[in-house]
């Protein structure tokens, strides 16, 4: 199992004029693992949080960057084992937005997607709330590990079914319409993980907002071909430039943390 994980991120507000997501990495002195019989402690976990706001120029970026640091400080302020942790820090970020809304009404409608991800000995562990994406590199093969809160799914189904095509799928308008948001109202959808992910030295965990799907994800699993084996910044600064050679038009805001983990060698 890893002892350690480097990591790296990158932003680019891509055709907008400005920025609503909003990230932070922070190592942790230790916190409970799942599925142990006693608390252990880890002394090089961390966590990754990925804020994508929506609701306007302004809107968008106060819920994430408030959802964001309410994450980080709630988390760090709890104790207990991490899946009671990762949910009761999403529900203090729930509570801090609708506070900004309480106390300036027009944010009404504001809002973000959430991944808060706790990197550890046992594993990966998180909590999602969004279309935010939570993506795995291993052995050649990309996946996706965290719900995707969208239409898209049901959306590609009727691809699948033979109800539209594949391109009109892709370019459905309600595709990336969201089910499930942090808008300091009921959370609709959560997607938690009860049981660490085990995570092996080789693998390359990606989180991102979803202004990465304007590359596929065949697209992407090839440059994590090339590039798994590079360090967390030049993953990530290679992602980025291939967004950015896409040229996408409306292309959104687009924020990518890479984490990979290790074991150093023996007698280190």
């Amino acid at each position: 199992m890893p002892t350690h994980f480097t990591y790296a991120s990158r932003a680019i507000r891509g055709a907008r004029s400005y920025q609503e997501d909003a990230c932070v990495f922070v190592t942790l002195p230790g916190f409970d693992q799942p599925g142990a019989s006693s608390p252990t402690l880890t002394p090089h976990a961390l966590l990754a949080v990925l804020a994508d706001g929506m609701g306007g120029h302004v809107g968008g970026a106060i819920a994430s960057n408030t959802a964001c640091n309410s994450y980080l400080s709630s988390f760090c302020q709890l104790s207990g084992d991490p899946n009671t942790r990762l949910q009761n820090a999403l529900q203090a970020s729930n509570r801090a937005i609708a506070e900004k809304v309480k106390r300036d009404p027009k944010m009404n409608g504001m809002g973000c997607t959430l991944i808060g991800a706790v990197f550890g000995a046992s594993g990966l562990s998180w909590v999602s709330v969004g279309d935010s994406l939570l993506l795995l590199f291993r052995r050649d093969t990309l996946q996706q590990l965290n719900e995707d809160h969208s239409l898209a799914p049901m959306i590609d189904d009727l691809a699948k079914q033979g109800s539209i095509t594949e391109a009109e799928a892709r370019d459905h308008p309600r595709r990336h319409l969201l089910t499930s948001v942090v808008a300091g109202r009921n959370i609709e959808k959560i997607d938690l993980r009860m049981e660490a992910f085990s995570l092996f030295p080789g693998d390359c965990v990606i989180i991102a907002s979803d202004g990465l799907q304007s590359l596929e994800h065949r697209e992407i699993a090839q440059i994590m071909r090339d590039t798994h084996r590079d360090t967390p910044d030049a993953i990530a600064e290679t992602l980025i430039q291939a967004v950015e050679k896409a040229e996408d038009l409306f292309q959104d805001n687009t924020t990518i943390m890479v984490v990979q983990p290790h074991v150093p060698p023996i007698g280190i």
